[in-house]
């Protein structure tokens, strides 16, 4: 089990060594969101702006229109919503390259509660044009869209959970822009799933297996610009589909396949599994809030076998 969020820190200080224009903007959470690596070795490419997400998200308009490549880092609800009028006004609308990194995504930071779960900010930031959202689904694949985000022009939105997450991908895993990741085949449904609960999928399906079901289970990391033939390709001939996600039914990865599935008109049954109109609450660990919302393999295992009976 490793942090994906310390992956995302130690692999923008090594990109930020290489490059001077990389800098860190942090809200006075930079040893939650790991900006701290940049913070402690490089001073001068970091900015401690304070809590004051709306005022960080215009410095880092003015550094990109100046050549710099910012990197804004709290936790996602604070970043997508106290400052979601700045990113739609200043960073989506003339499309600046700068890098929007929302940490303890989901319902990852347990003990806080509701006012510190962003459950929202998928749906927040896809639906403002020229945004590219991308969520990924264990440190690997961060350390790689990390990467890859230091070279992306152009504005984009990268979430990170604060739970520890099981390795998935190789170690020389590359990530590719709107590409989904086929991790399972099979051809009595398809599981999409996003973020840590890719993991929960593939468990799952490899349970579901055993009792003679074969779900293919497709990983898609990026949201949105997702690549619609791609995802189709994956899902193959499965007509019965299942998304899950840490966020809420609405907005979230499930709509976004929804909205690609509705217009082929082939008779998809389509079961959306996410967080249903509430908010989250306090919890002992990550897994208990997994729990109270069902989001574990026990109920996925239960929608799939509901859905296939249908």
């Amino acid at each position: 089990m490793e942090s994906s969020r310390v992956w995302y820190g130690r692999e923008l200080l090594a990109l930020a060594k290489e490059d001077p224009t990389i800098v860190a903007l942090d809200a006075d959470l930079s040893r939650s969101t790991m900006s701290t690596f940049i913070e402690q070795e490089l001073p001068r490419q970091f900015f401690e702006i304070g809590i004051a997400e709306q005022n960080m998200v215009g410095i880092a308009a003015g550094l990109a229109l100046n050549g710099m490549k910012p990197f804004v880092n709290s936790f996602a609800v604070f970043l997508t919503g106290r400052a979601y009028d700045q990113i739609r006004q200043v960073i989506a609308y003339p499309a600046l390259n700068v890098k929007l990194v929302g940490s303890s995504a989901g319902l990852s930071d347990f003990g806080d509660g509701a006012t510190h779960q962003s459950i929202e900010d998928i749906s927040l930031m896809r639906t403002l044009p020229n945004m590219a959202v991308i969520s990924p689904a264990d440190h690997v694949q961060t350390k790689a869209i990390t990467n890859y985000l230091a070279r992306f022009q152009g504005p984009a939105y990268l979430r990170i959970s604060r739970a520890d997450t099981e390795q998935i991908f190789p170690d020389d895993y590359r990530f590719v822009l709107g590409k989904v990741d086929l991790l399972l085949q099979g051809d009595d449904l398809a599981i999409i799933s996003t973020g840590t609960l890719t993991a929960t999928a593939l468990k799952a399906a490899r349970r579901m297996e055993a009792q003679g079901i074969k779900a293919a289970v497709i990983n898609v990391s990026t949201i949105k610009p997702l690549d619609k033939n791609d995802l189709l390709k994956s899902i193959g001939g499965n007509r019965r589909v299942i998304t899950i996600e840490e966020h809420s039914i609405y907005g979230g990865l499930g709509s976004t396949v929804a909205e690609i599935l509705i217009q082929e008109k082939a008779g998809y049954h389509l079961k959306i599994m996410g967080i249903r109109d509430l908010f989250g609450q306090s919890g002992e660990s990550h897994q208990e809030l997994l729990n109270h919302y069902q989001l574990t393999e026990e109920d996925l295992i239960t929608a799939a076998t509901a859905l296939l009976s249908d």
